[in-house]
């Protein structure tokens, strides 16, 4: 297929393109393989991914959730705690989040199962729980996880098949590490979508800053 460039908006950060041979979430009636790691919104805005997760270690804020969404065109899978925030604030920022535009609402893995199950009751959303051990998967679907986030470093592929082999239906979000095999085992071990950690802006700008600095132009 012929891609339609531009001049100024060809510079961007491409998702690496064996991510788009897993088989994808399909969520709203639009199927995602790529997700971009990122609050940065010159990175999400710069970027080709299908959707942005956007988690982050501080207590989740709704002022930057606005941020990337304002900055994002594609869907944004929204962190609302589950960690360091807990109970009820949990809950509101799920709901805030629905209601700001999120496509999801992720908690992090401490979250309680009582804790998902209060979240479903208030977002008519698909509710992502992250994974990073082996875990009661069961007990966190019953209680209303719709997406598992697998995020368990070098051992993400070996978990996500495991997962996969007691729950052959289940969406799966993976991280796919920082290689194209690392990216390739996690979509043979089962992930529907792959997570990916773009490059940061200072890592983008290096190149060019070198480049200016040799009197070339942009890269």
């Amino acid at each position: 297929m012929n891609e339609i460039k531009g001049y100024l908006r060809d510079f961007r950060i491409d998702v690496p393109e064996v991510i788009y041979t897993c088989r994808g979430l399909k969520i709203f009636g639009r199927r995602i393989k790529s997700i971009v790691f990122s609050t940065d919104v010159s990175i999400i805005r710069n970027c080709n991914a299908d959707a942005v997760i956007a988690v982050y270690p501080f207590t989740p804020q709704p002022v930057i959730t606005q941020a990337v969404m304002m900055a994002a065109d594609c869907p944004v899978f929204v962190g609302v705690g589950g960690g360091l925030t807990k109970g009820e604030r949990v809950i509101n920022l799920a709901r805030h989040a629905e209601y700001q535009g999120a496509t999801g609402v992720v908690l992090n893995a401490p979250t309680s199962n009582d804790s998902i199950r209060e979240v479903s009751k208030v977002v008519d959303l698909p509710i992502v729980i992250t994974v990073v051990k082996e875990d009661d998967i069961g007990a966190r679907l019953d209680a209303g996880a719709q997406i598992l986030n697998v995020s368990a470093a070098a051992k993400t592929p070996e978990l996500v098949a495991k997962i996969r082999e007691k729950f052959p239906d289940v969406p799966i979000m993976a991280t796919g590490g920082p290689t194209e095999e690392t990216i390739k085992a996690t979509i043979n071990a089962g992930a529907d979508a792959i997570t990916w950690t773009p490059p940061t802006n200072g890592e983008v700008f290096r190149d060019i800053m070198e480049a200016y600095r040799k009197g070339e132009p942009h890269p």
